[in-house]
């Protein structure tokens, strides 16, 4: 990946941020944007996400994003010059959750010591 394209992935990561932190959308519960990865064109952008809760928060978070979408790309249309606004799709992304379980399972074993 080219330095350009990290300043652009980081400089949305930066705008969505702020931007789902404004939601009014019920659904949305404690997002948490990990990554985004866009393509060379511009023309789309996968935004991984963290959602804290259970799997139904977790699923109606998603559907609230997917549902804002429109919003979150004015947003960005509005805030930085690029040649396209890319189209987003927002994932789920469990490495956190993963790591949270990692970190119980190493204090489990370092208790049993």
């Amino acid at each position: 990946m080219t330095g350009r394209m990290r300043r652009v992935n980081q400089t949305l990561k930066e705008v969505l941020s702020e931007g789902i932190g404004e939601l009014k959308d019920p659904r949305i519960g404690f997002v948490t944007i990990t990554g985004v990865e866009t393509s060379p064109d511009l023309s789309q952008a996968r935004v991984f996400v963290s959602i804290l809760g259970s799997v139904r928060k977790r699923e109606a978070s998603l559907v609230g994003l997917a549902a804002a979408h429109g919003v979150l790309q004015a947003r960005i249309a509005r805030e930085l010059r690029l040649k396209r606004t890319p189209q987003l799709a927002f994932e789920y992304d469990p490495s956190v959750e993963r790591g949270v379980r990692m970190t119980q399972l190493i204090d489990e074993l370092a208790g049993d010591e």
